[in-house]
């Protein structure tokens, strides 16, 4: 569960966060939740971020995927994207998060894409379809995001180092 991955950023947000003097791509991770449930972010852009989370050892008593790990894991997916729309001046938090459990998975990867319905100045709003290994929807849910100034009290993505 902790291997070490690149995620795929676009050039031109790797760019943005090299000229403050931040590696992205070795920066980043899901967290320490994340990790801990073996999400791993395979695509990250504004306007797409795709990623996998096994569903061995997130599983409720009946042996299905457990709804919260769904959760986190679309959570983190919309975070992702929220936090990079907002760029390196604004700090990315979920505010509201609405999850529809559609089927249950007990073996294999599980795949989020979260993709924009509404990107802001001070909210963003992501939909993300989480997928069985036969491309079933498994999880429907949405994130929205509030935008906040990044001040030397609440932090940034470029003093993080």
């Amino acid at each position: 569960m902790g291997e070490q991955h690149s995620v795929k950023f676009p050039q031109e947000v790797i760019d943005e966060y090299a000229a403050l003097g931040v590696d992205l791509p070795s920066l980043f991770s899901a967290g320490h939740l994340g990790t801990r449930m073996g999400v791993q972010v395979l695509e990250a852009s504004a306007e797409r971020v795709v990623g996998t989370m096994p569903v061995e050892g997130n599983t409720q008593p009946y042996g299905l995927l457990h709804g919260g790990a769904s959760a986190v894991l679309a959570e983190t997916l919309g975070s992702v994207g929220a936090m990079l729309h907002g760029g390196v001046d604004k700090l990315a938090v979920g505010v509201d998060l609405n999850c529809t459990h559609h089927r249950g998975a007990r073996s294999g990867l599980v795949t989020g894409v979260a993709t924009p319905v509404h990107r802001g100045r001070s909210t963003a709003t992501y939909e993300i379809v989480i997928t069985d290994d036969q491309g079933k929807r498994v999880c429907s849910a949405r994130l929205t995001c509030m935008l906040r100034e990044a001040t030397p009290e609440t932090g940034s993505v470029a003093s993080a180092g």
